[in-house]
């Protein structure tokens, strides 16, 4: 590639916010008196993209963490951590990867921390989640849809 082509890429943070976050405890305070917290944690992951206007994004990342303490819910914690991205300059193929991995690797910290800042307001132990590797999800969404569409061809 030639510098021209170098100088035109652009990827900037424009803002980082929390777009949504909610915290449950319904079976408090009577799960406060447990013995010995040995919770069974439940997590699910989600984004979304969406264009908002020429080479600016939002993407948001979404937790959910259900915490579960011999067989009860001990709390439920929500959180959308978004942001607004300047992806520009890229092919199409390196803009997917960085809006569908390395937006979400910005986000993730950001989201870990409220979840864990809410468990501690809900009179729980801070909840700190394990890293999570955005590339490896990124890639096993390709292998997906390659096979998804490498089934579609085979039918018709």
């Amino acid at each position: 590639m030639n510098e021209t082509t170098e100088a035109t890429k652009q990827f900037a943070i424009q803002k980082l916010y929390v777009k949504d976050a909610s915290f449950e405890s319904p079976n408090s305070p009577r799960l406060f008196g447990f013995e010995k917290w040995n919770p069974k944690i439940e997590l699910n992951i989600s984004n979304e993209q969406k264009h908002i206007e020429e080479d600016l994004y939002e993407i948001v990342l979404k937790i959910t963490v259900t915490v579960s303490h011999e067989d009860e819910t001990a709390f439920l914690v929500e959180v959308q951590q978004a942001g607004l991205f300047k992806v520009g300059g890229f092919d199409e193929d390196q803009k997917k990867y960085l809006l569908g991995s390395q937006c979400l690797n910005i986000l993730f910290p950001y989201a870990r921390e409220a979840i864990s800042d809410l468990s501690v307001r809900g009179g729980f132990p801070p909840l700190t989640l394990s890293p999570v590797s955005f590339d490896a999800l990124y890639q096993q969404h390709l292998q997906r849809q390659q096979a998804e569409q490498g089934e579609t061809d085979a039918t018709h």
